[in-house]
């Protein structure tokens, strides 16, 4: 009982925080309010130590969104982690994660952004090993070295700030942003977003990251940890325009939703698919914000944080009643068995597809409409529109091995909607998954934008839902994807299905090469010739000499005058015999 009061009281908080956060940014975007706050922590002589609040429609709305996921997924959790007795513990930790997501923001300051984006490193680590075993490990090792990199990168971006005088980046955006210095941090900082956002060469973590609880995979691929880069970047928008890193940026993240679209229609992990779903989305984010669209970008995250919570606590439902077998082969009538969650999960799917006046649509079909308006290349444009039928490709191709047809597991499962716990933390998700796009579109765009383009131009998005949803239902439907068509194409399948072979050139790039060598330079270096050459072989050598000093100054005196008279008489007979 203590254990679920746990849960309780930190899901009535959490909800309580959200709505007043919700209530304050409604108050703020209305208007146009933004309040900077600074609290000096210590002040000693000419030295003050300041933390700096920011708090501004954007924050606190994502901050409202952040807590009220959090807060569905630790009720959720009341009963998804109840076999586990150390319940209290995983609490702790979400609610650290949390915590750190909240510091990142509503900080302007690039020190305080390094506390929550380092705060969110470690506690991810420490929730993916959460399942203490080689895989989890594995994940955990890659996650916090791939993350590293971008934290290095925050780093000398926090050092280069130094130039300025003060590391309160929301000051120089304006004035510099056509300076040089200014430029190597925009580049430094979608780095470090490009890291945690796991864009491309970046991406194998994320999928890695499905070892984890499936109550943190719904918290960190909706709101927290994979949504920080885009956040981040959000707030250096200025930097991104008209600029060569943004270029580069818009051509990485189309190639990640390309490739993750790609390579969830050949996974058959439920949880992967889902992931890839995510770094799918991810790229649609970082490519419409480095077009400059950074209002759009966040429209998307916090449509996007709603049915993409929900599809993981419905897939993390349905791994429940499986006897936590995450194969979609094996599943199948779970329509028929546990109506409710698939209720919810085709929901939340057809919302990632952009279903019409569904969350996801407002935002994506915005999106894709902007892009038509927008001076982009083909190649651009290509990526946009395919990645966008691959997303409703692999939903149908999940629909169709999950929900149709009948039950392709072991007779013993006991497949039912009885849990209500879970139940009701979904349902809370479903009916804002279904208005939130409408809402959120209402309020972040006040004066809709007037889109005016040709007709086939308009019906472009739909036809290629539609046909997108064509293929995944129908190539599932016709078994071409059963092993002896991908083995005709052994080759193809094989780079499309693993991530264009990321995850290995990750783990050996990132870890078994670079450690590796380390531990050669070690042996070599520090424990060989620099051994010899430096401190060791000094150490020896002065431990020989005291040694000897140390016999001479032990000796007593008549053994010196026993010398001394033996020496002298040698002389002396030398001198005489010359």
């Amino acid at each position: 009982m203590k254990y679920l009061s746990i849960c309780s009281i930190s899901f009535i908080n959490l909800i309580s925080i959200s709505m007043t956060c919700f209530l304050s940014s409604l108050y703020f975007l209305l208007n146009s309010m933004v309040y900077f706050i600074e609290w000096e922590v210590v002040s000693l002589n000419s030295l003050s130590i300041v933390m700096t609040i920011l708090f501004d429609w954007m924050s606190l709305l994502f901050m409202s969104f952040v807590l009220m996921i959090a807060s569905m997924v630790i009720y959720y959790s009341k009963e998804y982690m109840s076999a586990d007795i150390n319940l209290n513990r995983f609490i702790m930790l979400v609610l650290m994660f949390v915590l750190s997501m909240m510091l990142l923001i509503i900080s302007p300051n690039l020190i305080s952004i390094l506390l929550g984006w380092d705060g969110l490193g470690l506690v991810s680590y420490c929730l993916v090993i959460y399942f203490q075993n080689i895989k989890s490990y594995s994940a955990g090792m890659l996650t916090a070295l791939s993350n590293r990199i971008g934290d290095v990168a925050l780093l000398l971006a926090i050092a280069w700030m130094l130039n300025y005088g003060s590391w309160n980046y929301i000051f120089y955006l304006e004035i510099m942003q056509n300076e040089l210095s200014m430029k190597i941090i925009g580049g430094l900082v979608v780095l470090a977003a490009m890291t945690k956002s796991a864009q491309i060469p970046f991406s194998s973590w994320l999928p890695a990251a499905m070892a984890a609880p499936t109550p943190v995979s719904a918290l960190v691929h909706s709101s927290t940890l994979v949504t920080a880069g885009v956040y981040l970047l959000i707030r250096f928008n200025v930097l991104l325009s008209n600029s060569l890193v943004g270029q580069m940026l818009l051509l990485f993240s189309g190639l990640t939703m390309f490739m993750a679209g790609l390579g969830a229609n050949f996974e058959f992990d439920l949880k992967k698919i889902i992931a890839l779903s995510t770094l799918s989305q991810l790229g649609l984010m970082m490519s419409i914000l480095s077009m400059g669209f950074f209002k759009l970008a966040m429209f998307h995250l916090l449509t996007h944080a709603l049915f993409k919570a929900l599809l993981f606590m419905c897939a993390g439902s349905i791994i429940h009643n499986m006897n936590n077998s995450q194969d979609i082969r094996l599943m199948g009538g779970l329509s028929i068995h546990m109506p409710i969650t698939s209720a919810c999960f085709n929901v939340s799917n057809l919302a990632l597809c952009g279903m019409p006046f569904l969350a996801g649509f407002y935002s994506k079909d915005m999106i894709l409409e902007i892009v038509m308006l927008s001076n982009i290349n083909l190649f651009s444009f290509f990526l946009y529109f395919f990645s966008t039928g691959l997303t409703v490709c692999y939903s149908f191709r999940l629909v169709y091995y999950s929900m149709t047809g009948d039950l392709n597991c072991g007779s013993l499962n006991m497949l039912s909607d009885e849990g209500w716990v879970m139940l009701r933390g979904m349902l809370g998700l479903l009916v804002m998954s279904i208005i939130g796009g409408s809402v959120l579109n209402w309020l972040i765009f006040p004066v809709p934008y007037m889109i005016c383009l040709p007709f086939g131009m308009k019906m472009l998005t739909t036809v290629m839902c539609l046909l997108g949803g064509f293929l995944g239902y129908f190539i599932s439907f016709m078994k071409l994807y059963s092993l002896n068509k991908s083995l005709i194409f052994y080759n193809i399948s094989n780079f499309l299905g693993s991530m264009w072979f990321m995850p290995y050139l990750s783990t050996y790039g990132i870890i078994f090469y670079p450690l590796n060598y380390g531990q050669i330079v070690v042996k070599s270096f520090d424990q060989g010739w620099s051994e010899y050459f430096g401190g060791q072989h000094l150490y020896q050598k002065l431990v020989n000499y005291s040694q000897i000093l140390f016999l001479m100054h032990n000796n007593s005196l008549k053994v010196y005058l026993l010398l001394f008279v033996f020496w002298t008489m040698i002389l002396m007979n030398l001198i005489l015999l010359f």
